[in-house]
């Protein structure tokens, strides 16, 4: 997803939020959709099912629904709710972490002009993400039909924030989201696009009104708000073109902000409400834990604002969002600015909302693993509640001797009751689930089905084959890595196993397939896709840094067997981690490290070898006095990127304060080489061959770029102008001389004076 927080949200896809943002995506059981917590009288239906890591939709104008997998096909639902098996097309995208094919919007003028636009991650190096138009003729595509209109910026080792969302607003323009790239100072510039809301004419030219068409070049005057992290989703309400930004966020906060021109959201200086008044606060802002409620990825969001009204007045205008990881539906209403409980728990990991030309309230769920992507509706039923089916009973592939259970969902008016059949005969099961213990050879091609019933009436699920093999599973074994081992950023994870079979024997790598799952916090990510065909294989980490430490890696193995009995198993790989100590001398001063500030003594735990950039921001200014960077202890320029030992470190900047002083009072035992005025006199020791000498005075200790250079002085003193900014108030300076034959001595020692002049 366009999410969490480092990698897939939650990431586009949270860290983690995915990430971020930011991220998230990983494998499991799919579950039943609880029945018992939507309003009165509002019940959910599943619409389709079958799409594998889905992550957007949009409504045709002619009803039809258009779902973007992460993979590269485009899927359309058509209006009766059936899943056309041929996708409408497929791209060729890169969809490691939360990669891939992201984002879809229609044109306006879809009904004449037939344009649709996505938003893909290209497969070839360099890889960026790109905005495409495409042309469609009923459910395909045109051949050779795309267009580029937009090539973002070439994407870091990182693979996760990409964003990704598409609409048009009410002006007619369009409107892309894009998340940082998990860089964070990418937010606060308009050098590049990442962490930005852009906006676009349809032809893919920049509007000459965008806010910072006059500031910025290039592709970058397409920038229309910056700040921001990972904004998986946004919408624009309408009738009124009010829009809300969803923002993934990273350890703490998940955001619904105001859209504006030339608005920043304050990331990464800011997440959550806040004070600082160079940034916009968010309108709501939700937690990770405790509070009213919380979460982990905002990754959903739709006004209900429908041609056709399904629901009851009172959503009429409301912003519907959702929940990643917690599975949960709000209202939040723009008028009162408060937040009201939908529903708290939906089919898991929901990427998507929109609201179908009838009225009703669709939400897009991603699933856990292949084929388990589906699209439920949300409607308002007033009286009799019939039972409806959320979950079908599957069918399943077992060995002799094994137990097998089946299960239904099912909602509507309580109290709900449940039939099973077993090819059509009544079995004694009276629950939502029905287990055969023991199976054998004669249960094999049984069919299941469950008849759910209330006082309003009944509905029968789909049937379920119960498939028996005379044999036994495959055993799997991961030999590498080993049971404890552990990873550092930027390392190479080796994998291998074997697999045995009663029947086959040693199974070939044929029977092989590998996944690798990043752990983050409460949710996950996407590393190493479905990988078949290999006995064993590696893995490259990154060296990007994560917002914490507590990640690990799952790293699948699933053999099968000639029969198709299938087993599986996984080993942890856990992060090596160490503690980063971020000071200043004199203490109290601030450092950055990846673009957040720390104005106190802070012990940052992270995982050895990552990649950071710490920053020591000259000058700074704090009650009278005035400091400038002097050096990091560790040496080194105040902005530099390092690598996080294996060993607790500290990394000091050290500042040289310089009082700001009253120009009429008077200074009392002023200190040598201390002026106060703004064009000193320097003066030097004679060397007795001297025929002239060379001052160089600089503001940085190394003179890379010396602020004042003169090689024809003959005399033991020059009157030098400083630099023009007040607070740089330190300079270094150092005197040669020159032989009568023209030959430069060497360099005196540095020294230093300070300048504190009106």
């Amino acid at each position: 997803m366009r999410l969490s927080t480092e990698y897939f949200p939650v990431m586009r896809f949270a860290t983690f939020a995915l990430l971020c943002l930011c991220l998230m995506l990983g494998s499991g059981t799919v579950a039943a959709v609880p029945t018992a917590d939507l309003p009165p009288n509002f019940q959910v239906e599943l619409i389709a099912q079958g799409m594998t890591a889905p992550t957007a939709m949009a409504f045709a104008p002619d009803g039809r629904l258009f779902v973007t997998e992460q993979g590269g096909n485009v899927r359309i639902i058509t209006a009766d709710g059936t899943l056309l098996s041929s996708p409408f097309l497929t791209l060729n995208v890169n969809a490691v972490g939360e990669r891939g094919l992201l984002g879809i919007a229609f044109d306006p003028d879809f009904a004449t002009n037939n344009y649709l636009y996505l938003y893909y991650t290209t497969s070839t190096a360099p890889i960026h993400n790109r905005l495409s138009r495409f042309t469609a003729n009923g459910n395909s595509v045109v051949a050779g039909s795309q267009v580029v209109l937009l090539e973002l910026d070439n994407l870091s080792s990182a693979t996760n924030h990409n964003g990704g969302a598409l609409h048009f607003g009410p002006d007619g323009k369009l409107y892309v989201a894009v998340g940082e790239n998990a860089f964070k100072p990418n937010s606060q510039v308009l050098t590049n696009l990442h962490g930005k809301m852009l906006r676009l004419n349809k032809n893919g030219t920049i509007p000459t009104d965008n806010p910072f068409y006059n500031s910025a070049s290039g592709k970058n005057r397409a920038i229309w708000a910056l700040g921001l992290r990972n904004p998986y989703t946004f919408a624009f309400q309408p009738g009124t073109g009010l829009m809300y930004i969803n923002d993934v966020g990273a350890n703490t906060w998940e955001e619904i902000n105001e859209g504006a021109a030339g608005a920043n959201y304050g990331w990464p200086d800011t997440e959550g409400m806040h004070n600082n008044p160079l940034y916009e606060n968010p309108l709501l802002a939700y937690p990770h834990s405790g509070g009213t409620f919380f979460g982990c990825a905002i990754t959903a969001g739709v006004f209900y604002n429908p041609t056709t009204v399904q629901f009851p007045p009172f959503y009429l205008g409301k912003y519907f969002f959702a929940d990643y990881c917690q599975n949960w539906i709000r209202t939040y209403d723009p008028v009162t600015r408060t937040s009201t409980s939908f529903t708290t728990d939906t089919r898991p990991a929901l990427v998507d909302l929109d609201v179908a030309p009838n009225g009703r309230l669709y939400y897009l769920s991603r699933g856990y693993g292949s084929n388990t992507g589906a699209v439920y509706d949300i409607f308002y039923s007033v009286g009799a509640q019939p039972p409806t089916i959320t979950q079908h009973p599957q069918s399943q592939t077992v060995a002799v001797g094994e137990n097998v259970t089946f299960t239904c969902g099912a909602q509507g008016g309580e109290p709900l009751s449940f039939l099973w059949q077993r090819n059509m005969v009544t079995v004694n099961a009276r629950q939502s689930s029905y287990t055969v213990a023991n199976v054998t050879m004669a249960d094999n091609g049984a069919k299941f089905r469950c008849i759910v019933s209330n006082n309003d009436g009944s509905v029968n699920s789909n049937e379920a084959t119960l498939t028996v093999i005379n044999g036994k599973r495959p055993n799997a074994v991961i030999t590498t890595p080993i049971l404890g081992s552990t990873f550092q950023a930027g390392d190479t994870i080796s994998f291998a196993g074997t697999a045995t079979d009663v029947e086959d024997g040693t199974l070939p790598a044929s029977a092989f397939t590998w996944e690798i799952i990043m752990h983050h916090d409460a949710h996950t990510h996407p590393a190493l896709s479905p990988t078949n065909g290999v006995t064993s294989g590696t893995y490259q980490l990154s060296t990007e840094t994560h917002d914490d430490t507590n990640i690990w890696y799952r790293i699948h193995l699933r053999v099968r067997d000639s029969s198709g009995l299938t087993r599986s198993t996984y080993r942890d790989v856990r992060p090596r981690v160490t503690t980063v100590t971020m000071r200043t001398i004199p203490a109290g001063l601030q450092v950055r490290v990846n673009g957040v500030p720390y104005n106190n003594t802070v012990v940052i735990p992270e995982i050895i070898n990552t990649s950071w950039l710490i920053e020591a921001p000259t000058p700074q200014i704090i009650g009278d006095m005035n400091y400038v960077f002097d050096s990091w202890l560790h040496g080194g320029l105040s902005s530099q990127t390092v690598s996080i030992p294996s060993t607790p470190t500290i990394y000091t900047a050290k500042f040289f304060g310089c009082p700001i002083l009253d120009p009429s009072a008077p200074l009392e035992a002023p200190q040598r080489n201390y002026f106060t005025t703004r064009t000193p006199t320097l003066t030097w020791g004679r060397v007795s061959w001297a025929a002239g000498y060379w001052v160089q005075i600089d503001n940085q200790a190394d003179f890379s770029d010396p602020e004042y250079s003169n090689n024809t002085i003959d005399r033991l003193s020059q009157s030098v102008t400083v630099g023009d900014d007040l607070r740089d108030c330190l300079y270094y300076w150092r005197v040669r001389a020159k032989t009568a034959s023209g030959n430069w001595g060497p360099w005196s020692t540095r020294d230093t004076f300070v300048v504190d002049a009106p």
